[in-house]
């Protein structure tokens, strides 16, 4: 098939008179190349280019086509620029950048980010590494919380007092979700990093107030 059967097809494809609505700016810009405006609204919309395509050569034709291509070429790079300017780059775990755990959780264990914002609205991706020994008393969380074990063995039961009788242990690729408001506790018994996800604002607080290391 030729260049120009190709467009022929493609143009008597379009909705017919009655549906269209178009009156995109690329339509003006091949118009102004093809000399094709409309005397009376200085533009040429899809109808138009419709009923006169049978009249083009298929020179015109091209250039009307390429056009359009090209515009839309441009709104994809555009909507592709956008996204990339949005998403963060690809991270291996040597490269995560560590700090200390904020002081509403015991000394000892740090922090990185990974997505999000954990003290905004939206969701948040964030990983925990503890040393062994690690305990997070009895606490609970204003939204719904996802932990999932990248490392070691990590401790985790549900309740309003830490008990180490009463906890799951969990290894590598383990998987917990403590719901909204529910008591649950953990702990480690070896060096552990622990990915938590979930909908910000992320807060805790703990059954008892006296285990909150921040008012201590």
């Amino acid at each position: 098939m030729q260049p120009a059967e190709f467009l022929d097809l493609f143009v008597r494809a379009l909705p017919s008179q009655g549906q269209r609505s178009c009156h995109c700016w690329w339509d003006h810009q091949s118009a102004k190349a093809s000399g094709l405006q409309n005397a009376g609204s200085g533009t040429l919309t899809s109808v138009d280019l419709l009923h006169r395509w049978d009249t083009m050569t298929a020179h015109e034709k091209e250039e009307i086509m390429l056009s359009r291509l090209l515009a839309s070429a441009f709104v994809l790079a555009g909507a592709n620029t956008a996204i990339a300017d949005d998403m963060k780059m690809p991270t291996n775990s040597g490269d995560l950048k560590w700090e200390a755990a904020p002081p509403t959780l015991p000394k000892g264990a740090d922090i990185t980010v990974l997505s999000g914002d954990p003290s905004k609205e939206g969701l948040f991706v964030l990983r925990l590494r503890m040393p062994s020994g690690y305990k997070i008393p009895a606490h609970n969380h204003p939204t719904d919380e996802g932990a999932t074990v990248i490392s070691g063995n990590f401790h985790i039961g549900m309740g309003d007092k830490l008990d180490e009788t009463k906890a799951i242990e969990l290894t590598a690729g383990g998987y917990a979700e403590a719901p909204a408001k529910m008591n649950h506790y953990g702990w480690t018994s070896s060096p552990s990093v622990v990915q938590i996800h979930g909908q910000g604002p992320f807060g805790i607080t703990y059954v008892n107030p006296a285990d909150d290391p921040s008012k201590k």
